[in-house]
C-alpha cells in the first residue's frame, strides 16, 4: 500500500504535464491548419528520380 504514496502523485504529475503540453501546443497554433497536412501528403515532390538512374543501387566496382 505504501507504493501508492509514490504512484498516485507520479500519475497526477504526468497527467498534469500532459495537459500543460497539450495546452501549449493549442496556444502555439499547432492545430490551426488541419487540412493542409492532408494535402501536403498527396504532393509529388518526393517522386524525383534518384541520382543513380533509378536502379536504387550505387555504382560499385565489382
Amino acid at each position: 500500500m505504501s507504493v501508492l504514496l509514490y504512484l498516485v502523485p507520479a500519475a497526477l504529475s504526468l497527467g498534469l504535464l500532459g495537459l500543460v503540453a497539450f495546452l501549449w501546443t493549442l496556444r502555439s497554433g499547432q492545430y490551426d491548419d488541419i487540412e493542409g497536412a492532408a494535402v501536403r501528403v498527396l504532393s509529388d515532390d518526393d517522386l524525383r528520380a534518384p541520382p543513380d538512374g533509378g536502379t536504387g543501387q550505387r555504382d560499385r566496382p565489382v
